[in-house]
């Protein structure tokens, strides 16, 4: 259980802040380790359902980068006590969307890579995973 330090309307303006994409951990990351690898072919802000980080049109490959906080991690996922209720359906209904777009995405005939934050840290492991999607069929 994670305990908030902040009070509500401080909680808010912070939570305000954070934005769906360029987040330093999380998609600016993987974009480090892709040039870091020299993977190439990937494109990003592409319009196709789910809205993707990044969008390999070659062989149809959608990856995801997903927080671990606002996805639901279940290495290391927080649960907060405060505004417990809110926390638990809003991080549900991401799970679900998640789900619901992995699924339309895959009968559109694309695969999907979903990576989450705290794998990123592992920089090779993650580009030898995207790879080895990118270059099987």
């Amino acid at each position: 259980k994670m305990v908030d330090v902040f009070d509500k309307a401080k909680r808010s303006a912070v939570m305000s802040r954070i934005r769906s994409e360029g987040n330093r951990g999380t998609e600016l990351r993987l974009i480090e380790l892709m040039r870091a690898y020299k993977v190439t072919g990937w494109r990003r802000k592409q319009k196709i359902f789910g809205r993707p980080d990044f969008v390999f049109w070659q062989s149809r490959t959608a990856v995801f980068v997903d927080g671990c906080f606002w996805h639901g991690c279940r290495k290391c996922g927080l649960n907060p006590v405060t505004n417990a209720e809110f926390w638990s359906t809003k991080i549900a209904g991401n799970k679900m969307r998640d789900r619901k777009v992995n699924c339309e995405l895959r009968r559109l005939g694309w695969r999907v890579v979903r990576i989450w934050g705290h794998e990123l840290k592992n920089g090779a492991k993650v580009i030898e995973q995207l790879t080895r999607v990118l270059t099987s069929r």
